[in-house]
């Protein structure tokens, strides 16, 4: 079994991808479609609810090479 901090750590690692791509989705959609700040908004939430799944997976793989 798998001990509690190894998912306490693939959550900080996945908080540093979720803030990682949050910004890269922000700067395209600002700086290269010229969205205003709340029409930004849209493809900001869509983006992470698109890729939430590959983050968490992700960042537990990340997490447990690591270490082993």
């Amino acid at each position: 079994m798998v001990e509690p901090s190894f998912y306490y750590g693939a959550m900080n690692v996945n908080y540093g991808f979720t803030v990682g791509l949050s910004i890269l989705t922000f700067v395209i959609s600002a700086i290269v479609f010229q969205l205003s700040l709340l029409s930004s908004f849209i493809p900001f939430v869509t983006v992470l609810i698109l890729t939430v799944r590959l983050t968490i997976r992700l960042s537990r793989i990340i997490w447990i090479n690591l270490f082993i």
